[in-house]
């Protein structure tokens, strides 16, 4: 019997945390990556402009304690937490016009769930009955265990609950942006739900206080994630080729044969670690994978814009991410206080809106007037550059269909946080379905010998 081989299509978080799983087993394990780096939506770009050349990330991204399967992962590639993330107490302050609206901190000093009801209990900018009917909720959501019977948008479901539209503007929303990457007119509620959940858990538990805190990256992603998950891939004897596109894929009496830009080769086990629009493409040949693609073309879109400004290298915020209100701009990360970048400010601005329709030029004009006037201390940036990742995630709306790891097609999985559908567009959701899909496959094939004696 042939050992068995596995091509990992994709060297996103998914692909990488698939193929870690199962090079650490002693699988045989190729990734292709078709770009020239690993690391998909999580990592950074060279840009180049009259400053010189600056590493910039193509998103930013926040864990939460919660996240276990992404912090278990950066262990094994050898990343030491209190240097790779900065862990933060959960809070949301929000600021607009020159003064701060709302200021809301939980405590590492009460076990969950106090640490968030006494956080909301003292939350400044809210007057007594909004963070009363904020506790009341939280109160109805644990006893609810967090489920819902029917899913809607997120906006009728706060509203339902008797959410002001200043709380939900101030608190809700910026924590839903942050999680599902959707507008909360379009946002599934039971999938907010399952986040808020795994961050707030309802034991009473000082560990679990720790799983609503916000991990911020200390270091670019691509250092934080793809470089060192490909040196340790390569530590266990696995392939990694990158400018490598993978064109088409056949099945064959034992598994499947890849045509990519460098050649052909067979695999026994097939992983898609894929974006859904790429997916389609790939799986369009695959008859068995109809209901999947079928699944798949029905997704949309949401972008990530990110406008980097540079400021002076003295210049520095009052936290290292700060909420803002009333513009387009949602959130600022001051990437000196992270990432020692000093003077370098990253706003971000998740899903579709009006920005949209701006030139880059006029969007960098129009968030650096928004930042000045929430903080007047700032002067004009020596320069800005724009991101825009205008397919970041896929739109988490109320009962989407999503495909499964494991599919009708034998030995072929789909990796990819759409995938995983208990969880929106995030890291933990990538990483925990390439872990699954590396499960399913040493699930499917005993006994385990045969892997390490058969040639």
């Amino acid at each position: 019997m042939d050992k068995p081989r596995v091509a990992i299509i994709g060297g996103g978080c998914a692909g990488l945390s698939a193929a870690v799983h199962l090079a650490e087993q002693g699988w045989a394990v190729t990734v292709f990556e078709a770009s020239s780096e690993l690391g998909g939506r999580a990592r950074s770009v060279l840009i180049k402009n009259r400053a010189g050349t600056h590493a910039l990330d193509n998103g930013q991204h926040i864990l939460i304690g919660a996240y276990h399967a992404t912090l278990r992962l950066l262990k094994k590639i050898g990343l030491a937490e209190k240097q790779a993330w900065l862990r933060l107490p959960l809070s949301i302050h929000m600021h607009a016009q020159g003064k701060p609206l709302l200021a809301f901190k939980s405590s590492r000093y009460l076990p969950s769930p106090w640490h968030s009801l006494f956080a909301l209990l003292g939350c400044r900018g809210l007057d007594f009955t909004e963070r009363w009917a904020a506790m009341q909720f939280m109160r109805r959501l644990r006893a609810s265990h967090y489920l819902i019977a029917n899913d809607l948008p997120l906006a009728s479901f706060l509203q339902a609950q008797g959410q002001s539209a200043r709380l939900i503007s101030l608190l809700w929303e910026p924590i839903s942006l942050a999680a599902l990457n959707t507008p909360i007119a379009l946002a599934s509620t039971r999938i907010f739900l399952n986040t808020l959940k795994d961050s707030m858990a309802a034991s009473h538990d000082w560990d679990l206080s720790k799983n609503s805190d916000l991990l911020l990256a200390r270091q670019d992603l691509s250092k934080l994630i793809a470089q060192p998950a490909g040196r340790y891939l390569k530590s266990l004897g696995a392939s990694i080729l990158v400018k490598q596109r993978v064109k088409r894929i056949e099945e064959s009496d034992s598994g499947y044969t890849l045509t990519s830009t460098h050649g052909q080769a067979h695999f026994s086990h097939v992983v898609l670690a894929l974006a859904p629009h790429a997916t389609c493409q790939l799986i369009n040949s695959l008859p068995k994978l109809a209901s999947a693609l079928a699944l798949l073309k029905k997704f949309s879109y949401q972008p990530i814009y990110t406008v980097y400004l540079q400021y002076a290298a003295n210049i520095k915020l009052a936290q290292p991410m700060l909420g803002l209100a009333e513009g387009l701009g949602q959130w600022v990360f001051d990437r000196g206080q992270l990432c020692q970048q000093h003077g370098l400010m990253a706003v971000v601005i998740s899903g579709t809106g009006r920005h949209q329709q701006l030139p880059q030029e006029a969007l960098a004009q129009q968030v650096t007037a928004e930042l000045r006037q929430a903080f007047p201390q700032l002067d004009a940036p020596l320069w800005h550059q724009v991101i825009a990742e205008k397919r970041a995630t896929f739109t988490c709306t109320p009962n989407l269909m999503r495909p499964q790891q494991q599919t009708a097609q034998k030995n072929l999985y789909l990796a990819g946080d759409y995938s995983y559908a208990d969880y929106p567009a995030t890291l933990e959701g990538a990483i925990r379905s390439g872990e699954t899909c590396a499960d399913l496959i040493m699930a499917s094939f005993k006994p385990r010998e045969s892997i390490k004696t058969s040639d």
